[in-house]
Protein backbone atom coordinates (compact mmCIF):
# COMPACT_ATOMS: atom_id res chain seq x y z
CA UNK A 1 0.00 0.00 0.00
CA UNK A 2 1.33 3.43 -0.97
CA UNK A 3 2.32 5.66 1.94
CA UNK A 4 3.31 8.73 -0.07
CA UNK A 5 3.10 10.56 -3.35
CA UNK A 6 5.46 11.51 -6.14
CA UNK A 7 5.46 14.30 -8.70
CA UNK A 8 5.25 13.08 -12.31
CA UNK A 9 4.56 14.42 -15.80
CA UNK A 10 0.85 13.69 -15.23
CA UNK A 11 0.80 15.32 -11.79
CA UNK A 12 1.03 14.08 -8.22
CA UNK A 13 0.34 10.33 -7.98
CA UNK A 14 0.82 7.62 -5.30
CA UNK A 15 4.33 6.22 -5.06
CA UNK A 16 3.34 2.74 -6.18
CA UNK A 17 1.55 3.97 -9.32
CA UNK A 18 3.30 4.13 -12.70
CA UNK A 19 3.12 6.55 -15.63
CA UNK A 20 2.65 4.71 -18.91
CA UNK A 21 1.59 5.84 -22.40
CA UNK A 22 -1.42 4.41 -24.20
CA UNK A 23 0.98 2.98 -26.78
CA UNK A 24 2.85 1.11 -24.03
CA UNK A 25 -0.33 -0.29 -22.49
CA UNK A 26 -2.57 -1.05 -25.46
CA UNK A 27 -2.57 -2.22 -29.06
CA UNK A 28 -4.98 -0.22 -31.25
CA UNK A 29 -6.40 -1.96 -34.33
CA UNK A 30 -8.41 0.10 -36.81
CA UNK A 31 -11.45 -1.20 -38.67
CA UNK A 32 -12.04 -1.83 -42.36
CA UNK A 33 -12.79 0.98 -44.82
CA UNK A 34 -16.20 -0.18 -46.03
CA UNK A 35 -17.96 1.82 -48.74
CA UNK A 36 -21.76 2.07 -49.07
CA UNK A 37 -21.67 -0.23 -52.11
CA UNK A 38 -20.04 -2.88 -49.87
CA UNK A 39 -23.07 -2.96 -47.57
CA UNK A 40 -25.36 -5.97 -47.93
CA UNK A 41 -28.70 -7.03 -46.47
CA UNK A 42 -27.23 -10.10 -44.79
CA UNK A 43 -23.87 -11.51 -43.75
CA UNK A 44 -21.50 -10.34 -41.01
CA UNK A 45 -22.73 -7.28 -39.06
CA UNK A 46 -20.58 -4.18 -39.65
CA UNK A 47 -20.06 -2.39 -36.35
CA UNK A 48 -20.16 1.37 -36.99
CA UNK A 49 -20.06 4.37 -34.64
CA UNK A 50 -23.89 4.44 -34.73
CA UNK A 51 -23.95 0.94 -33.27
CA UNK A 52 -21.61 1.94 -30.45
CA UNK A 53 -23.76 4.93 -29.51
CA UNK A 54 -27.14 3.21 -29.84
CA UNK A 55 -27.59 -0.54 -29.15
CA UNK A 56 -30.85 -0.42 -31.16
CA UNK A 57 -29.27 1.11 -34.30
CA UNK A 58 -29.66 -1.15 -37.37
CA UNK A 59 -26.63 -2.91 -38.82
CA UNK A 60 -25.24 -2.94 -42.30
CA UNK A 61 -23.69 -6.24 -43.36
CA UNK A 62 -20.62 -7.50 -45.19
CA UNK A 63 -20.29 -10.74 -47.17
CA UNK A 64 -16.52 -10.39 -47.64
CA UNK A 65 -14.03 -12.56 -45.70
CA UNK A 66 -13.16 -11.11 -42.28
CA UNK A 67 -9.58 -11.04 -41.03
CA UNK A 68 -9.16 -12.10 -37.40
CA UNK A 69 -7.70 -8.72 -36.47
CA UNK A 70 -10.89 -6.96 -37.64
CA UNK A 71 -13.31 -9.41 -36.09
CA UNK A 72 -15.20 -8.19 -33.04
CA UNK A 73 -16.45 -10.49 -30.29
CA UNK A 74 -18.59 -9.79 -27.26
CA UNK A 75 -16.31 -8.47 -24.51
CA UNK A 76 -13.94 -6.58 -26.85
CA UNK A 77 -13.09 -2.99 -25.92
CA UNK A 78 -13.89 -0.56 -28.75
CA UNK A 79 -13.03 3.13 -29.04
CA UNK A 80 -14.48 5.50 -31.66
CA UNK A 81 -11.73 7.86 -32.81
CA UNK A 82 -13.79 10.16 -35.04
CA UNK A 83 -17.17 11.84 -34.94
CA UNK A 84 -18.87 14.77 -33.25
CA UNK A 85 -17.27 15.78 -29.96
CA UNK A 86 -19.55 14.97 -27.05
CA UNK A 87 -21.75 12.51 -28.94
CA UNK A 88 -19.92 10.17 -31.29
CA UNK A 89 -16.63 9.64 -29.47
CA UNK A 90 -16.68 7.00 -26.83
CA UNK A 91 -15.41 3.72 -25.43
CA UNK A 92 -17.58 0.61 -25.10
CA UNK A 93 -17.18 -2.99 -24.10
CA UNK A 94 -18.98 -4.64 -26.99
CA UNK A 95 -21.95 -6.76 -25.90
CA UNK A 96 -22.48 -8.49 -29.27
CA UNK A 97 -23.27 -9.70 -31.83
CA UNK A 98 -20.08 -11.01 -33.40
CA UNK A 99 -19.16 -8.73 -36.29
CA UNK A 100 -16.55 -6.88 -38.28
CA UNK A 101 -15.13 -3.52 -37.29
CA UNK A 102 -15.76 -0.46 -39.46
CA UNK A 103 -13.18 2.29 -39.91
CA UNK A 104 -13.04 5.15 -37.38
CA UNK A 105 -13.17 2.61 -34.53
CA UNK A 106 -10.21 1.02 -32.75
CA UNK A 107 -10.35 -2.43 -31.26
CA UNK A 108 -8.27 -2.06 -28.10
CA UNK A 109 -6.18 -5.07 -27.11
CA UNK A 110 -5.08 -5.18 -23.48
CA UNK A 111 -2.53 -7.17 -21.53
CA UNK A 112 -4.50 -8.04 -18.41
CA UNK A 113 -1.28 -8.84 -16.61
CA UNK A 114 -0.72 -5.07 -16.60
CA UNK A 115 -4.15 -3.49 -16.83
CA UNK A 116 -7.66 -4.86 -16.33
CA UNK A 117 -10.45 -4.52 -18.89
CA UNK A 118 -12.74 -2.48 -16.56
CA UNK A 119 -9.91 -0.06 -15.80
CA UNK A 120 -9.02 0.11 -19.51
CA UNK A 121 -12.59 1.18 -20.21
CA UNK A 122 -12.24 3.94 -17.62
CA UNK A 123 -8.99 5.09 -19.27
CA UNK A 124 -10.51 5.47 -22.75
CA UNK A 125 -13.80 6.90 -21.44
CA UNK A 126 -11.79 9.59 -19.64
CA UNK A 127 -9.64 10.72 -22.59
CA UNK A 128 -10.12 14.44 -23.31
CA UNK A 129 -10.78 14.22 -27.04
CA UNK A 130 -10.96 18.01 -27.41
CA UNK A 131 -7.22 18.23 -26.64
CA UNK A 132 -6.32 15.61 -29.24
CA UNK A 133 -8.82 16.27 -32.02
CA UNK A 134 -8.16 17.39 -35.58
CA UNK A 135 -10.97 18.71 -37.76
CA UNK A 136 -12.40 17.17 -40.88
CA UNK A 137 -15.15 19.78 -40.76
CA UNK A 138 -16.24 22.23 -38.10
CA UNK A 139 -18.56 19.68 -36.51
CA UNK A 140 -16.70 16.47 -37.38
CA UNK A 141 -13.27 15.72 -35.94
CA UNK A 142 -10.87 12.83 -35.46
CA UNK A 143 -7.91 11.94 -33.29
CA UNK A 144 -4.70 10.64 -34.88
CA UNK A 145 -3.39 7.29 -33.70
CA UNK A 146 0.12 8.80 -33.59
CA UNK A 147 -1.13 11.39 -31.08
CA UNK A 148 -3.29 9.01 -29.08
CA UNK A 149 -0.52 6.50 -28.37
CA UNK A 150 1.57 9.29 -26.79
CA UNK A 151 -1.07 10.16 -24.19
CA UNK A 152 0.33 9.48 -20.72
CA UNK A 153 -1.78 8.11 -17.90
CA UNK A 154 -1.31 7.14 -14.26
CA UNK A 155 -1.62 3.38 -13.75
CA UNK A 156 -2.32 1.87 -10.30
CA UNK A 157 -1.36 -1.70 -9.32
CA UNK A 158 -3.80 -4.40 -10.50
CA UNK A 159 -5.54 -4.85 -7.15
CA UNK A 160 -6.19 -1.11 -6.89
CA UNK A 161 -7.38 -0.99 -10.52
CA UNK A 162 -10.00 -3.60 -9.68
CA UNK A 163 -11.02 -1.74 -6.51
CA UNK A 164 -11.39 1.58 -8.38
CA UNK A 165 -13.43 -0.01 -11.18
CA UNK A 166 -15.69 -1.76 -8.64
CA UNK A 167 -16.27 1.46 -6.69
CA UNK A 168 -17.18 3.38 -9.84
CA UNK A 169 -19.47 0.56 -10.99
CA UNK A 170 -21.28 0.81 -7.66
CA UNK A 171 -21.74 4.53 -8.27
CA UNK A 172 -23.07 3.80 -11.77
CA UNK A 173 -25.60 1.34 -10.33
CA UNK A 174 -26.72 3.93 -7.76
CA UNK A 175 -27.14 6.58 -10.47
CA UNK A 176 -29.09 4.13 -12.63
CA UNK A 177 -31.39 3.37 -9.70
CA UNK A 178 -31.92 7.10 -9.12
CA UNK A 179 -32.65 7.59 -12.84
CA UNK A 180 -35.29 4.84 -12.66
CA UNK A 181 -36.85 6.47 -9.59
CA UNK A 182 -36.87 9.88 -11.28
CA UNK A 183 -38.44 8.37 -14.42
CA UNK A 184 -41.13 6.71 -12.30
CA UNK A 185 -41.94 9.96 -10.52
CA UNK A 186 -41.95 11.81 -13.84
CA UNK A 187 -44.48 9.31 -15.18
CA UNK A 188 -46.64 9.82 -12.09
CA UNK A 189 -46.51 13.59 -12.56
CA UNK A 190 -47.37 13.23 -16.26
CA UNK A 191 -50.39 11.09 -15.38
CA UNK A 192 -51.52 13.62 -12.79
CA UNK A 193 -51.07 16.47 -15.27
CA UNK A 194 -53.12 14.63 -17.88
CA UNK A 195 -55.98 14.05 -15.46
CA UNK A 196 -55.95 17.49 -13.83
CA UNK A 197 -55.23 19.70 -16.83
CA UNK A 198 -57.82 17.99 -19.01
CA UNK A 199 -60.52 18.19 -16.35
CA UNK A 200 -60.85 14.38 -16.22
CA UNK A 201 -60.20 14.56 -12.49
CA UNK A 202 -61.51 17.46 -10.41
CA UNK A 203 -60.12 18.62 -7.10
CA UNK A 204 -62.45 18.40 -4.14
CA UNK A 205 -64.90 21.28 -3.93
CA UNK A 206 -64.79 22.32 -7.60
CA UNK A 207 -67.58 21.49 -10.04
CA UNK A 208 -67.77 24.54 -12.31
CA UNK A 209 -67.45 24.45 -16.09
CA UNK A 210 -64.23 24.52 -18.05
CA UNK A 211 -63.98 26.50 -21.26
CA UNK A 212 -61.79 26.52 -24.36
CA UNK A 213 -59.94 29.83 -24.67
CA UNK A 214 -57.48 31.12 -27.23
CA UNK A 215 -54.05 31.71 -25.78
CA UNK A 216 -54.00 35.23 -27.22
CA UNK A 217 -57.19 36.04 -25.27
CA UNK A 218 -55.85 34.98 -21.86
CA UNK A 219 -52.19 36.02 -22.06
CA UNK A 220 -49.92 38.66 -23.57
CA UNK A 221 -47.73 37.26 -26.36
CA UNK A 222 -44.37 38.86 -27.22
CA UNK A 223 -42.69 37.36 -30.28
CA UNK A 224 -38.90 37.44 -30.32
CA UNK A 225 -36.69 39.35 -32.75
CA UNK A 226 -32.98 38.64 -33.04
CA UNK A 227 -30.56 41.56 -32.64
CA UNK A 228 -27.56 42.02 -34.91
CA UNK A 229 -24.75 39.61 -34.11
CA UNK A 230 -22.41 42.63 -34.02
CA UNK A 231 -23.92 43.39 -30.60
CA UNK A 232 -23.27 39.95 -29.10
CA UNK A 233 -20.77 39.49 -26.29
CA UNK A 234 -19.84 37.04 -23.54
CA UNK A 235 -18.70 39.65 -21.01
CA UNK A 236 -22.15 40.31 -19.53
CA UNK A 237 -22.93 43.60 -21.27
CA UNK A 238 -26.64 44.18 -21.88
CA UNK A 239 -29.12 41.31 -21.40
CA UNK A 240 -28.79 37.56 -21.89
CA UNK A 241 -30.00 36.59 -25.37
CA UNK A 242 -32.45 33.68 -25.45
CA UNK A 243 -32.57 32.28 -28.97
CA UNK A 244 -33.72 28.72 -28.40
CA UNK A 245 -32.96 25.46 -26.62
CA UNK A 246 -29.23 26.19 -26.41
CA UNK A 247 -30.11 28.90 -23.88
CA UNK A 248 -32.42 26.68 -21.80
CA UNK A 249 -31.51 24.05 -19.21
CA UNK A 250 -34.05 22.10 -17.16
CA UNK A 251 -36.80 24.49 -18.34
CA UNK A 252 -34.90 27.53 -17.04
CA UNK A 253 -32.98 30.24 -18.90
CA UNK A 254 -29.19 30.24 -18.71
CA UNK A 255 -26.74 33.04 -19.41
CA UNK A 256 -24.72 32.08 -22.48
CA UNK A 257 -24.58 35.02 -24.90
CA UNK A 258 -25.37 38.67 -24.11
CA UNK A 259 -26.51 41.49 -26.38
CA UNK A 260 -26.45 45.25 -26.00
CA UNK A 261 -29.18 45.64 -28.64
CA UNK A 262 -32.47 44.81 -26.93
CA UNK A 263 -34.94 44.09 -29.72
CA UNK A 264 -37.74 42.42 -27.71
CA UNK A 265 -37.60 42.22 -23.94
CA UNK A 266 -38.63 39.25 -21.87
CA UNK A 267 -39.28 39.76 -18.17
CA UNK A 268 -38.28 37.59 -15.24
CA UNK A 269 -41.09 35.08 -14.67
CA UNK A 270 -42.30 35.07 -18.29
CA UNK A 271 -43.24 31.75 -19.80
CA UNK A 272 -41.01 31.17 -22.83
CA UNK A 273 -41.95 28.97 -25.77
CA UNK A 274 -39.78 27.89 -28.68
CA UNK A 275 -41.29 28.86 -32.02
CA UNK A 276 -38.66 27.09 -34.14
CA UNK A 277 -37.80 23.41 -34.13
CA UNK A 278 -38.48 21.83 -31.78
CA UNK A 279 -41.62 23.96 -31.63
CA UNK A 280 -43.63 24.35 -28.44
CA UNK A 281 -41.03 23.59 -25.76
CA UNK A 282 -41.77 25.51 -22.57
CA UNK A 283 -39.44 27.15 -20.07
CA UNK A 284 -39.29 30.05 -17.60
CA UNK A 285 -37.27 33.25 -17.72
CA UNK A 286 -35.37 33.45 -14.45
CA UNK A 287 -34.25 37.01 -15.21
CA UNK A 288 -34.91 39.76 -17.75
CA UNK A 289 -33.78 38.67 -21.23
CA UNK A 290 -33.64 39.70 -24.86
CA UNK A 291 -35.98 37.50 -26.89
CA UNK A 292 -34.41 36.13 -30.08
CA UNK A 293 -36.52 35.06 -33.04
CA UNK A 294 -36.55 31.42 -31.89
CA UNK A 295 -38.75 32.09 -28.84
CA UNK A 296 -41.74 34.05 -27.67
CA UNK A 297 -42.72 35.24 -24.19
CA UNK A 298 -46.16 34.48 -22.72
CA UNK A 299 -47.31 36.62 -19.80
CA UNK A 300 -50.14 35.54 -17.57
CA UNK A 301 -51.35 36.07 -14.02
CA UNK A 302 -51.75 32.32 -13.43
CA UNK A 303 -49.17 29.54 -13.16
CA UNK A 304 -51.86 27.15 -14.37
CA UNK A 305 -51.03 28.31 -17.90
CA UNK A 306 -47.38 27.28 -17.54
CA UNK A 307 -48.30 23.66 -16.78
CA UNK A 308 -51.05 23.63 -19.40
CA UNK A 309 -48.53 24.63 -22.06
CA UNK A 310 -46.15 21.89 -20.95
CA UNK A 311 -49.04 19.42 -21.22
CA UNK A 312 -49.74 20.68 -24.75
CA UNK A 313 -46.12 20.48 -25.96
CA UNK A 314 -46.71 17.36 -28.12
CA UNK A 315 -49.63 19.00 -29.96
CA UNK A 316 -47.36 21.52 -31.70
CA UNK A 317 -46.21 18.92 -34.21
CA UNK A 318 -49.38 19.51 -36.21
CA UNK A 319 -48.90 23.30 -36.15
CA UNK A 320 -45.30 23.34 -37.38
CA UNK A 321 -44.51 24.45 -40.90
CA UNK A 322 -41.56 25.07 -43.19
CA UNK A 323 -39.36 22.93 -45.42
CA UNK A 324 -35.99 23.82 -43.87
CA UNK A 325 -37.04 23.65 -40.23
CA UNK A 326 -40.34 23.70 -38.40
CA UNK A 327 -41.69 27.00 -37.10
CA UNK A 328 -44.87 28.74 -35.99
CA UNK A 329 -45.85 32.41 -36.19
CA UNK A 330 -47.67 34.87 -33.95
CA UNK A 331 -51.11 33.89 -35.27
CA UNK A 332 -50.41 30.21 -34.59
CA UNK A 333 -49.38 30.94 -31.00
CA UNK A 334 -52.31 33.25 -30.28
CA UNK A 335 -54.87 30.84 -31.76
CA UNK A 336 -53.77 27.85 -29.64
CA UNK A 337 -56.82 26.63 -27.70
CA UNK A 338 -56.43 25.84 -24.01
CA UNK A 339 -58.98 24.23 -21.71
CA UNK A 340 -59.25 26.40 -18.58
CA UNK A 341 -61.43 26.25 -15.46
CA UNK A 342 -63.74 29.24 -15.40
CA UNK A 343 -63.08 29.50 -11.65
CA UNK A 344 -59.71 31.18 -11.07
CA UNK A 345 -59.53 29.50 -7.66
CA UNK A 346 -59.51 26.05 -9.32
CA UNK A 347 -56.67 27.12 -11.59
CA UNK A 348 -54.66 28.19 -8.55
CA UNK A 349 -55.54 25.04 -6.58
CA UNK A 350 -54.50 22.79 -9.47
CA UNK A 351 -51.14 24.56 -9.61
CA UNK A 352 -50.45 24.16 -5.89
CA UNK A 353 -51.58 20.52 -6.00
CA UNK A 354 -48.18 19.37 -7.24
CA UNK A 355 -46.48 20.74 -4.11
CA UNK A 356 -48.58 18.69 -1.69
CA UNK A 357 -47.81 15.35 -0.07
CA UNK A 358 -49.31 12.12 -1.40
CA UNK A 359 -51.79 12.02 1.50
CA UNK A 360 -52.85 15.61 0.88
CA UNK A 361 -53.25 14.94 -2.84
CA UNK A 362 -55.55 11.98 -2.26
CA UNK A 363 -57.69 14.07 0.07
CA UNK A 364 -58.09 16.80 -2.53
CA UNK A 365 -59.62 14.53 -5.19
CA UNK A 366 -63.40 14.42 -5.17
CA UNK A 367 -63.43 10.67 -5.71
CA UNK A 368 -65.29 10.80 -9.02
Amino acid sequence: MSTGYKQTEVGLIPEDWEVRSIGQMFQLINGCAFKPHDWKQSGTPIIRIQNLNDPCAPFNYSQAPVADRNRVEAGDLLFAWSGTIGTSFGARVWAGPRGVLNQHIFKVLTDERKITLPFSLLVFAGIDIAKQAHGFKASFVHVKKSDLVKVKLPVPPLLEQRAIATALSDVDELLAALDRLIAKKRDLKQAAMQRLLSGQTRLHGFHGKWELRRLGDVAEIVMGQSPSSANYNTSGDGLPLIQGNADIKSRKTIKRIFTTQITKRGESGDILMSVRAPVGEISRAGFDVCLGRGVCAIRSDTDFLYHSLIYLEPTWARHSKGSTFDSVNSSDVKSLEINLPADQAEQSRTWTFRKRSTHQKRALFDGS
